[in-house]
């Protein structure tokens, strides 16, 4: 198990608890009372940390590398039925970016999402889940496949932002992200978007306009890295803390906000401790908005997609507001 720092106290008890297992297993003693004791002190620990995260402490967490990433998502909840499809038909197959179609409950969905790689050499093939412009364009390639289908689409979103890769720009990084967000809009199948780490920029964009936009509890969601703003604001990573709270970028800020849908709730000591608990919430919460989403016909569908995406923000009308003054 990895620990974060502010999980210290957990490890200390989690180590105290290994130290009593391993004296009662060689001395025969019974101290299985103590142990419980224990464990009801690490319960009590976790939920009490896990109840007053700060946004830099929910950040830290999203990015935990035991958390469960697309690809285990997919074969979870479609029961391993996921054939993976490869390829933009112009540049070639992105590593970073994952999609095929899977079976969920009898129902054929059209799964899509950032994939960072399970190790060392998995995360550079994958660079870390940013995409390339082929990426995406692979991305908007199988929502087109299932469109054509009829089938629902499903995506993962995860990944620290677009590849800033010099080869990325030349190919048309900004234009193959708006394409997306230009077709996403207007799909005619259902759409859902869910958040299960990071959610930065236009690399978390390109596939995140859909009819229910749904984050894990412990992610974020941002036009930029708390690093990144840092850096900017202050020149320096030093302050990413406080540029963490300033972004409003957690889910309850995003939900305060009126800029997604919903929030799924993670198991106690985040998705990273009980991979099996948040793939069946998960499924659960993809399954309810399928049977809501599948009532409508696409013509609804489209219009609040639209209409949701369209009422964000705030506009000011600098004439408007220049007469009021007068």
């Amino acid at each position: 198990m990895i620990y974060l720092d502010f999980e210290k106290p957990i490890q200390d008890l989690e180590e105290e608890i290994t130290k009593l297992k391993e004296v009662a297993s060689k001395s025969k003693v019974d101290l299985s009372e103590k142990i419980k004791e224990m464990e009801s002190h690490i319960t009590a620990k976790t939920n009490e940390l896990y109840s007053n995260l700060s946004p830099w402490q929910r950040v830290q967490v999203s990015r935990h590398p035991e958390r469960p990433y697309t690809l285990a998502y997919i074969d979870s909840v479609s029961n391993k039925s996921f054939i993976e499809l490869h390829g933009d038909r112009t540049v070639g197959d992105d590593k970073a970016m994952v999609g095929g179609f899977g079976d969920i409950d009898g129902q054929t969905v059209m799964f899509i999402g950032q994939q960072k790689g399970i190790n060392t050499k998995m995360r550079q093939i994958r660079r870390f889940g940013m995409a390339n412009p082929e990426g995406y364009r692979k991305a908007l390639r199988l929502m087109k496949m299932a469109e054509k289908f009829n089938k629902p689409i499903v995506t993962f979103i995860d990944t620290p932002g677009a590849y800033p890769g010099l080869e990325a720009e030349e190919r048309g990084q900004g234009e193959a992200i708006a394409r997306n967000l230009l077709e996403m809009a207007q799909l005619k199948v259902p759409v859902i978007c869910i958040i299960i780490g990071e959610g930065a920029s236009g690399g978390a964009l390109g596939i995140g306009i859909g009819d229910k936009v749904l984050m894990l509890e412990n992610t974020w969601y941002s036009v930029i890295s708390p690093e990144s703003c840092s850096s900017i604001l202050w020149r320096s990573w030093s302050f990413k803390e406080q540029a963490a709270d300033a972004l409003k970028l957690t889910a309850d800020n995003m939900s305060k906000n009126g800029l997604i849908d919903g929030i799924i709730k993670e198991p106690m000591g985040g998705a990273h401790r009980n991979h099996e608990e948040i793939f069946a919430t998960v499924k659960q919460e993809i399954l309810k908005h399928l049977a809501t989403l599948n009532k409508l016909n696409p013509e609804e569908r489209i219009d609040q997609r639209i209409n949701k995406f369209s009422a964000m923000g705030v506009v000011h009308d600098l004439e408007e507001a220049a007469a009021a003054e007068a």
